[in-house]
């Protein structure tokens, strides 16, 4: 069991990274330094908790894609049976506000 990043862009516009968290996994906690869209690729989900120790369920449906804020800064934790899978697209210090 395990939690894997796999960096798939990172050319200083975007970081594209394809999460898996397995079950009983987490994320450890992380902050976005930019603002950042999470495209799932399962139908699964995952528990998100802040630095403050708020928590929210998040409820991934494939395909259906979601947008943080820069400054989110949390755990991301896997309590199901099955992997928790999604690509995180960040924006870097040198994208263009669209």
């Amino acid at each position: 069991m395990a939690v894997t990043g796999d960096v798939q862009i990172d050319n200083g516009t975007f970081t594209v990274t394809r999460w898996t968290i397995d079950p009983g996994e987490a994320i450890p906690m992380h902050v976005h330094a930019y603002e950042y869209v999470v495209v799932p690729l399962v139908d699964e989900t995952m528990h998100v908790t802040s630095v403050d120790g708020s928590e929210i369920v998040a409820e991934l449906r494939i395909g259906q894609s979601y947008t943080r804020p820069a400054g989110a800064e949390h755990t991301v934790a896997n309590r199901g049976t099955r992997p928790v899978v999604f690509v995180e697209i960040e924006k870097g210090p040198w994208a263009r506000p669209c």
